[in-house]
């Protein structure tokens, strides 16, 4: 692994997060979170925002109260 790798933080409509490389386009229906930085850089970011994993369409059915 190349550590002067950089990476940005992306995520998607349904808040689920990942790490691309910073040289790149996100790939289709993700988007730049704003965090850039090395691996473990992004990673940390993601352990501290993303606490739910479930996609955010199912928070929402379940908030509501419908089934799943």
């Amino acid at each position: 692994m190349d550590d002067q790798e950089l990476y940005d933080v992306v995520v998607n409509d349904e808040e689920q997060y990942s790490i691309w490389w910073a040289d790149r386009e996100p790939p289709a229906g993700w988007r730049a979170e704003g965090t850039r930085g090395d691996r473990d850089t992004c990673l940390a970011r993601i352990a501290e925002v993303w606490t739910d994993m479930r996609p955010a369409g199912l928070r929402r059915r379940m908030a509501a109260g419908e089934p799943r």
